[in-house]
C-alpha cells in the first residue's frame, strides 16, 4: 500500500493525490536518505528498505525500531525520498503520523532520530517516547 505522493526528485508530498484528507504519512530527510542508500550499498542489496516500527517499552512507554526489510506486508506503508524507501506497519502509523525520521552526526556518534509530533514526553536517548 502507498501512502505518500511520490515524485521525482525524490520529495514526499503527504497523501496520494485523490487520497482521503485523513491519510496518515510519514517521512525520511535528505540526510537519512542518503545514510540509508549508503548502508544498502554497504549491503550489496539494493531492495532493502528502512523499516521503522514502534512498539511498547523503553523508560517512556513506547520505542522506535529500526531495521532493514526487502518485504512489504499488507497493512504496510510505503514513502519514498530520493529513490530510498521507508517502510511503517500500519499500528506503527497511527504513533508516527506527521513524523519525520532524520539521521544525525554528532560528536558523540551518529544514529537515526525521529521528530514525532504526537509525542509528548521522550528519553535522553530518543529512542523512547510517550504520548
Amino acid at each position: 500500500m502507498t501512502s505518500g505522493a511520490l515524485h521525482e526528485g525524490g520529495r514526499d508530498d503527504g497523501p496520494a493525490p485523490g487520497a482521503p484528507a485523513n491519510s496518515r504519512t510519514a517521512s525520511l530527510s535528505a540526510s537519512a536518505a542518503r545514510r540509508v542508500r549508503a548502508l544498502r550499498q554497504a549491503e550489496g542489496n539494493e531492495a532493502l528498505m528502512l523499516r521503522v516500527s514502534v512498539s511498547g517499552g523503553g523508560c517512556s512507554g513506547f520505542q522506535y525500531s529500526f531495521g532493514f526489510d526487502d518485504t512489504v506486508a499488507d497493512d504496510d506503508h510505503l514513502f519514498e525520498r530520493d529513490g530510498v524507501r521507508m517502510v511503517v506497519d500500519d499500528a506503527s502509523l497511527d504513533l508516527l503520523d506527521g513524523a519525520e525520521v532524520d539521521f544525525v552526526e554528532e560528536l558523540i556518534g551518529a544514529s537515526f532520530k525521529v521528530h514525532n509530533p504526537n509525542a509528548t514526553s521522550s528519553c535522553g536517548c530518543g529512542v523512547s517516547f510517550s504520548i
